[in-house]
């Protein structure tokens, strides 16, 4: 009798965890997956000229050609360059600043509200904001000035334009991922602090021998999320470089994006597109595999 009833509770668990999950699934296969086969199925055929055009099965085609392209391969180097740059540099700037609000220091909360607050501002807005910033005549040039340094290029520079873009994506994405970090510490139990306290272990050494381990999927969450959006970073690009200056910021999702409706050709724009799905899989299951086993 016990057992039926054990069995009963299971069922209307898994039943209720099916009917949260439902809606989000759905999303997920019409917002993703459908395009995603939709890119797969548009890399591999081609449509002629005219209203009348048929489309044809064209295979490999469109990668033969992208593999051949000088630009393609650089717009790869510009996306993995700015991405092995950007990724570590958000995820350290969160997790120290993650760390710091969560010692109790007073107006803490509002802290955090400050610091998570760019998240909150469309990432286009943002954009112009930093756009307005960054030019030669901006208040950051300003700022400068006062400390006679003479006035930078910025997003006008082949040398300087992927650092600036990362300072905007960083000041857009740190909040968010020092939130997710903020709650994985919250789940560590405060008795390895008491433990590590009464050893005689000092600050450092209790972060790199309790907090990180312990903290090591929070972190690989963090690290998948923060590279699949830095990986499909678009609107800073598209507002204010347009892949320049010298193609320096002409990163694969920018290149997609000109393939598709500036040069009109969406069946290259789709295998690019796969390329770039391909790249992020393939470094978000190194990820897992490095950082994804069980914890001791």
């Amino acid at each position: 009798m016990q057992m039926a009833k054990t069995h009963d509770w299971r069922w209307r668990d898994l039943t209720n965890a099916a009917l949260f999950l439902a809606p989000v699934v759905v999303l997920i296969m019409v917002l993703r997956l459908v395009p995603a086969l939709s890119a797969v199925a548009d890399s591999v055929q081609s449509t002629g000229i005219g209203r009348n055009a048929s489309t044809q099965f064209v295979g490999t085609e469109h990668f033969a050609k992208l593999f051949s392209s000088a630009n393609f391969w650089s717009s790869v180097q510009q996306t993995l360059i700015f991405n092995l740059l950007v990724n570590p540099i958000q995820i350290i700037i969160a997790l120290a600043l993650a760390v710091l609000l969560s010692q109790g220091l007073p107006a803490s909360g509002i802290w955090r509200t400050l610091v998570f607050l760019p998240s909150a501002v469309p990432l286009a807005g943002s954009s112009i904001v930093w756009g307005l910033a960054l030019r030669p005549d901006g208040p950051i040039n300003g700022l400068l000035a006062l400390a006679a340094i003479p006035p930078q290029p910025f997003l006008t520079s082949p040398e300087q334009v992927v650092f600036s873009i990362i300072l905007l994506a960083s000041w857009i994405g740190c909040g968010t991922w020092m939130v997710f970090l903020i709650a994985g510490l919250k789940d560590i139990p405060p008795v390895y602090y008491e433990a590590a306290k009464i050893d005689g272990s000092d600050p450092v050494r209790t972060f790199f021998l309790i907090t990180l381990p312990l903290l090591r999927r929070p972190l690989l969450f963090v690290l998948v999320a923060d590279t699949v959006a830095n990986f499909v970073l678009f609107a800073p690009v598209q507002i204010l470089t347009a892949g320049g200056p010298q193609r320096k910021s002409n990163f694969l999702m920018y290149d997609i994006f000109h393939r598709s409706f500036d040069l009109s050709d969406p069946h290259m724009a789709a295998a690019e597109l796969v390329v770039l799905l391909a790249i992020m899989i393939a470094i978000v299951a190194l990820q897992f595999k490095l950082l994804g086993g069980q914890e001791d």
